[in-house]
Formats: C-alpha cells, structure tokens, sequence
C-alpha cells in the first residue's frame, strides 16, 4: 500500500511560513508520516522547513527527506555542473541534512523550462555525472525525475539512469495519464514511484458549479465540454455519497500502484482533513466505479488544457502554436 507523504509546496511563505510549517510538521509526524518532499523552486519551502524541523529536536530525526536540483542559481544553467554541486550543498546547509534519500531533477522533461539534455536519445547531460558522484559519495540513496508529462517522463523511466520518478497533475480522480505507460515503466524497473497533486491544486478540492454547469457560450474558452461533464459529475457524485471532494480525491489516492502519494497543505486544519481522510480507507465500490466512469469520459487532456485547471482565475490562452517545432505555422513547404 501507498504511504501518504507531505509534499513541500506550502511549506514555505507561500502559506503560513515557519510557525504553520512546524505545527504541520508536529501533526503529520504525531500520525506517523515520516517523508517530505520539497525543491529549491518552491519559494523557500527548503529553508522553511529546515527552520521548522529544527524546532521539532530529535523527532526531526524521523522524517525522510527528498529535494530537487533545478531552478537555483539564478540564472539558472542545468549544463553548468558546478553550479548543480553548488545548489545540492545549499540544500543540505537549509535543510539540516548530510543526505537526501531522494534527488529528483525538476521538470526534465521540458526543455523550454530546464534544458538538462545535451542528447535525448541517448540520454546525456552534464547532471549526470553530477548524480553519479553524489550517490558515490552517499550525499543521495536514490536520484530521479520529477515532472508533469507523462511521454516524456516515460523516456526518461526507459533510459535506465534513474532510481525513482514524481508524477504530478496525471495521477488523481479524473487525470490518469499516467497509468498508462509512465508507471508501468517504472514498476517494471523497479524504481520508486510517487504521485503529486492528487487535489490537482485545488481544482478538485473546491466546487465550481457556476463555470462548469454554465451554458456553453459562458463557460471560460478553454474549457472542453467533456471536462465541465466531468466536474459536474464529481460534484454530484460527492453530493450523493455525502463525501467532501477532498476526500473523494485523498481516499481515491489509496488505490494507485505507488510507493509515495503525495499530499499538500497549507494549513495544520487542511492537513488532519487529509490525514483522516487518508485513514479511513479506500471508497465505497460504487464510488470507485462512478470515478472510473468519469475519468474515462475524457482519457486525454485536451490539446493545450492548462496544467492547473484555471477555474475562477484569469487566463490568457496557449503559448504560440508550434513552439516546439522546427517549422513555424505558415512557413512549411
């Protein structure tokens, strides 16, 4: 079975900073949680925690921590290898520890984010003898990937370099991208595998019902109509189980074939709702069954869906078509 985790987001100034960090901290280890994971791009939820676990004296000793490389200095160059040594010894300096059981590169598989590859196939980059020696030297027991597609991270599962990989925004109620090839792969490997975002930021965590129930020329431009289907029928699914969409989405969790499930929060009140959630096992059949059918209404993300559904706040649109692409729209042949 999956152990529930605290993923390291809000455990920063973007939330209630180091006193809630702390208190998060006391209950989430009170409930026998023992791993957090964190990244030096999450605002300075390295050095918030690393206060707050300096708070907590010898019970700090029980946590697990894992980190990422990616996003510090800046500006920031992933083929720059001493500066990927210089930011590893910043985290361990924030954090407290010699060693990280985990070190994930952060979004390596977007090179218009972190261009970490020199070749794709195969895969090479300066970061690797980076990650050699600091496993050589007992600094890392594991390195992996963290990211948020799912072809591209399963390249990078299939080249055989890593130990463990994060998946986040396609493991959750409604998204499951990554059931169908990503983990697999890593199960296949051996690796260790952990799930993020399974509240999907707060778009599965909150109702929207005057968006998606909307006629369709009110609805926001982005939103597909399978997707406000979808919504709508998650609310009323929660509606007739009498299960709050928070726990819909922390029970559902339970049942993926992973190592680490990873949960977020902002506040010690956000973190007991997920941490009895998580306790009182996995849903009702029935309310497996309605997820299921809900998620398989629309398997794909549509072209361009944002990452974090925009639900309630501005959003401008996609990025220039093609952006990736050698030829430019009305330039081919």
């Amino acid at each position: 079975m999956a152990e529930l985790c605290l993923g390291g987001l809000y455990t920063s100034s973007l939330a209630g900073g180091v006193s809630e960090t702390t208190r998060l901290l006391a209950v989430a280890h009170e409930a026998g949680v023992r791993w957090i994971d964190t990244a030096p791009a999450y605002a300075d939820s390295e050095a918030t925690l690393g206060r707050a676990l300096g708070e907590l004296g010898t019970r700090a000793e029980d946590f697990r921590i894992s980190t990422k490389l990616g996003g510090r200095p800046q500006p920031f160059d992933p083929q720059d290898a001493a500066a990927l040594r210089a930011s590893v010894e910043e985290s361990r300096k924030l954090l407290g520890r010699d060693r990280f059981e985990i070190l994930h590169l952060h979004e390596p598989d977007r090179p218009r984010q972190y261009r970490w590859w020199t070749s794709w196939s195969p895969v090479r980059g300066p970061v690797l003898d980076v990650l050699d020696d600091l496993r050589q030297r007992a600094v890392v027991e594991r390195t992996g990937v963290a990211g948020t597609t799912v072809t591209e991270l399963t390249h990078l599962v299939r080249s055989g370099l890593f130990d463990a990989v994060l998946t986040a925004f396609n493991a959750n109620a409604l998204f499951r991208e990554a059931a169908a090839e990503l983990l697999p792969a890593a199960r296949e490997r051996g690796m260790t595998t952990l799930v993020g975002s399974i509240l999907g930021q707060g778009c599965l965590a909150k109702r929207f019902d005057a968006l998606v129930t909307a006629p369709v020329s009110e609805r926001p431009f982005w939103l597909a109509a399978k997707r406000a289907e979808q919504l709508a029928g998650l609310y009323r699914l929660s509606e007739r189980s009498g299960l709050s969409l928070p726990e819909l989405a922390v029970r559902h969790a339970r049942q993926w074939e992973v190592n680490l499930v990873l949960v977020g929060a902002r506040t010690e009140e956000q973190l007991v709702g997920s941490l009895a959630a998580w306790h009182r096992g996995e849903l009702p059949a029935d309310v497996t069954e309605e997820l299921d059918r809900l998620a398989a209404l629309l398997p794909q993300r549509p072209f361009e869906e944002p990452m974090i559904l925009p639900l309630g706040r501005d959003y401008d649109g996609a990025g220039p078509a093609n952006v990736g692409a050698a030829v430019k729209v009305g330039q081919g042949d």
